[in-house]
């Protein structure tokens, strides 16, 4: 019984530690990404954080020029999907979009400056 009884209290205290854990290991940012401009780009962002290791989830407000993303903070940071939004081509808070995949995008996600942007109506 006394076994039986340490045996418990071990599994609990490591199943208390795990959850401890768990819940340290998620996180939410919110990135501003203002070059985004449609749904275009809300879509080209989100699959490509989709792919991104330890990325949760992400929805992109292109209205606001927003990125909210959830991820494990043992399998990335945020360094690393700033870096993963600016391989897609946009902005990320401080990090500048890549200049190849920036030229790849379509003409509506280019920045306004560029010839960009949605056609006002």
């Amino acid at each position: 019984m006394k076994k039986l009884s340490v045996l418990l209290i071990f599994l609990f205290g490591i199943s208390a530690g795990l959850l401890a854990q768990s819940k340290k290991a998620i996180q939410t940012v919110t990135i501003k990404t203002p070059s985004v401009q449609c749904e275009s780009c809300k879509k080209k962002i989100e699959s490509f954080l989709a792919r991104e290791e330890g990325v949760e989830k992400s929805v992109v407000d292109f209205k606001r020029k927003t990125t909210k993303v959830t991820f494990y903070t043992d399998r990335t940071n945020i360094e690393n999907i700033k870096t993963a939004i600016a391989n897609a081509g946009y902005d990320a808070d401080d990090v500048t979009a890549n200049e190849e995949s920036y030229q790849k995008l379509p003409k509506c996600c280019k920045k306004p400056e560029d010839g960009g942007g949605m056609k006002k109506q």
